[in-house]
């Protein structure tokens, strides 16, 4: 069954802003270019926004009441690393910039930005060359402390570094590696989150193609520093209900997610997800038969999380499009990044999951939810003494 609800999105578009994105680099705290990018497709779409003072960018896509509202959040910001020491041979050592290994930076290509200019590498092993140390290469430890960026510049000493502007904590972007296959698959480094931000752009440009409007407000958020913690706290001015942060599904053993689907993410490293908004988009995707899946992510953050972290008293889910190899060089699919705006534009149409969290100082016993009848959820195999039994026994 399919409601009316339901939008296509324009796949060119999606995948062309995605390209576009992952041209861009930006590790977290190297993100003024993507945020202008991204701001400048709001401003084409006719989406009022503004920006924080780091530039999280806080939109407005009206909608026929204002209250209550509702916010979606994806991240610009991507892992990557930083310059932590200038080696007497003319090396760099690296800080990770993120959460992420080691090994997925080995032999990839880099630009370190400098306050002046912009310098390429290579990330190499300490014993890179097998000609060299012969099968000894092989008994690297797989550790930050044993990589190192050999700059395609007259770099021999730590002097000759310097002389070329290089300095502790300049920035360095890993090169992204895109490919569009003609299987439908997308592999490139940073989906995690550009493939959620342009699911999010090509949703947002299907509801604005379409002219209808949105029962309630709802709030696109594009935050800048999620893969190191902060993401949404502090972004939200506005008293919003309902938060569904977007991002990535690993696709891994013991893991539920697919390629080829969206998965509702059940439960994080921060702890379960709102039982009635998770269990909203899960009827969503059934009611559109869409591919969706539940999943628990076991070390994993995202922006919701950091919305709860930060005090806002919301309800929060998290959408996640399915990704292999997610933080090292990631897979995702058409079908997910499709189903993942189609399932989006049906949420942002959809009615508020209560009308009731428009005043939440005037919650009752009354009118609070229910996750089951009380009866239904009283009623276990685990029996306990009724309270009689107990009470007044000597």
């Amino acid at each position: 069954m399919t409601t009316a609800n339901i939008l296509e999105p324009d796949l060119n578009y999606l995948q062309k802003v995605l390209l576009e994105m992952l041209a861009i680099p930006s590790p977290t705290g190297f993100t003024d270019t993507i945020v202008r990018y991204v701001a400048e497709r709001l401003e084409e779409l006719g989406i009022p926004f503004e920006l924080t003072r780091r530039g999280t960018i806080r939109a407005t896509l009206k909608g026929k009441q204002n209250s209550p509202d509702r916010a979606v959040s994806a991240h610009l910001d991507t892992i990557g690393a930083s310059v932590r020491e200038v080696k007497d041979n003319g090396r760099l050592g690296l800080a990770p910039v993120g959460c992420w290994s080691s090994r997925f930076a080995e032999g990839s290509r880099v630009s370190v930005f400098t306050d002046t200019g912009v310098i390429r590498g290579s990330v190499l092993p300490l014993m890179a060359s097998g000609h060299a140390f012969n099968t000894a290469v092989d008994t690297m430890p797989i550790s930050w402390d044993h990589v190192e960026v050999r700059l395609d510049a007259y770099s021999a000493t730590r002097a000759d570094c310097e002389s070329v502007g290089i300095n502790i904590g300049d920035f360095v972007a890993f090169d992204p590696l895109p490919e569009f296959t003609d299987s439908g698959h997308i592999s490139a480094r940073h989906l995690d989150d550009k493939a959620g931000v342009a699911a999010l752009l090509a949703a947002l440009k299907a509801i604005v193609d379409s002219g209808v409007e949105p029962l309630i407000d709802c709030h696109p958020l594009f935050t800048i520093t999620e893969e190191t913690g902060s993401g949404a706290a502090g972004s939200l001015p506005w008293d919003v209900s309902e938060f569904v942060g977007i991002d990535i599904a690993p696709v891994a053993p013991g893991q539920h997610s697919s390629e080829h689907a969206v998965s509702v993410a059940m439960q994080d490293s921060g702890g379960p997800y709102d039982y009635h908004l998770s269990r909203h988009l899960l009827r969503l995707g059934e009611q559109n038969d869409l591919s969706v899946r539940r999943d628990l992510f076991r070390y994993y953050y995202s922006d919701a999380h950091s919305a709860i972290t930060a005090g806002y008293d919301t309800r929060t889910a998290l959408l996640a499009f399915g990704c292999d190899a997610t933080h090292g060089y990631e897979r995702t699919h058409i079908d997910s990044l499709n189903t993942l705006s189609r399932l989006l534009t049906a949420y942002i149409m959809s009615p508020p999951v209560f009308a009731s969290d428009a005043h939440p100082s005037n919650a009752s016993l009354e009118n609070f939810s229910h996750q089951l009848e009380h009866d239904a959820q009283m009623e276990s195999d685990t029996r306990v003494p009724s309270v009689d039994t107990l009470v007044g026994q000597r």
